[in-house]
């Protein structure tokens, strides 16, 4: 981690990392599609590639 950054910022990464693994399989793939959908929308035009299954 980036000795730094605030030790705040770096709790609140570790609780949402926490979270996000504790959640089932099923609402953790539908987690991921949400965030990937959002970084589509909000790519610019020349940044847009498909996020292949195998980058994951």
């Amino acid at each position: 981690m980036n000795s730094r950054a605030d030790p705040s910022d770096e709790a609140q990464g570790l609780r949402l990392v926490r979270a996000f693994l504790s959640l089932p399989p099923d609402k953790r793939a539908e987690v991921v599609a949400f965030v990937e959908d959002l970084v589509r929308a909000h790519a610019r035009p020349n940044d847009r590639q498909e996020i292949s299954p195998l980058d994951r």
